[in-house]
């Protein structure tokens, strides 16, 4: 099954996202596609709305964004795993590179919320990648697969697991990953993933995905789909990127 997921990040007030989802919800995809929505905290209750409005059949699950390691507690600003999962979502995104530099989150934090987050029946988005200096000297690979080693823990449930492949230098740039590095950085998780006992977890990529690349992404044996971000905020375009893992 490929894997279209949309991260919204901090966009979209109430009446666009509703108008969003009414669009991607006449883009028909069989079961063959998955798309999660990932909304801002306070979009998540009309998104689970909307969508049950237009029905089940759009194969459109939400996520959380974040959550925290704690199931509660004295965290101003933070939303538990439990708190997502009485929202309506069935994901929830950990890890990503916006965390981890505008938050400083280590990847021993990621893995916390991570288990957290499968102690609550959540299934995990869990984000890695490199930085450009990392890629240009040759680290990349081992730079992810040391990253992953340390973001996740030690006990994880493979069936509620997913990875996003997202090189720090292609988010929101316009640059991407040719598809040979793609292809062989997906191939290097998954090896990693099958050592670890962690067998047929997706493995999605994410960075400046559009219309225009996605169709050579999502027809690379190793990709399982695309996590994506501004290109998630126009319905033409999203639409035509899941259209693409249809075909």
């Amino acid at each position: 099954m490929m894997i279209i997921a949309s991260n919204w990040k901090m966009n979209l007030d109430r009446l666009s996202a509703e108008q969003l989802l009414a669009e991607m919800g006449s883009c028909p995809v069989s079961d063959k596609v998955s798309r999660i929505v990932f909304p801002s905290f306070t979009l998540i209750d009309l998104a689970r709305t909307t969508r049950d409005h237009i029905g089940q059949t759009v194969h459109i699950t939400l996520g959380g964004q974040d959550c925290h390691d704690a199931a509660s507690g004295a965290h101003t600003g933070d939303v538990s795993a439990a708190m997502l999962v009485e929202a309506g979502c069935q994901w929830v995104l950990v890890g990503h590179s916006e965390r981890r530099q505008n938050h400083m989150e280590h990847s021993e934090k990621v893995a916390a919320k991570t288990k957290a987050a499968q102690a609550e029946g959540l299934s995990v988005m869990l984000c890695v990648g490199e930085n450009l200096e990392e890629r240009e000297s040759g680290k990349a690979e081992a730079t992810v697969t040391a990253m992953l080693a340390a973001s996740l823990p030690q006990q994880v449930d493979a069936d509620k697991l997913a990875i996003a492949y997202e090189p720090l230098w292609a988010i929101g740039t316009g640059m991407t990953a040719t598809p040979s590095d793609v292809a062989a950085m997906h191939q290097a998780i998954h090896n990693y993933l099958k050592d670890l006992g962690l067998k047929d977890v997706p493995v999605l990529y994410g960075g400046s995905v559009n219309p225009d690349n996605a169709s050579a992404l999502l027809a690379l044996e190793q990709v399982d789909g695309v996590l994506v971000g501004g290109a998630s905020l126009d319905a033409d375009s999203i639409n035509a990127i899941t259209l693409a893992a249809e075909n």
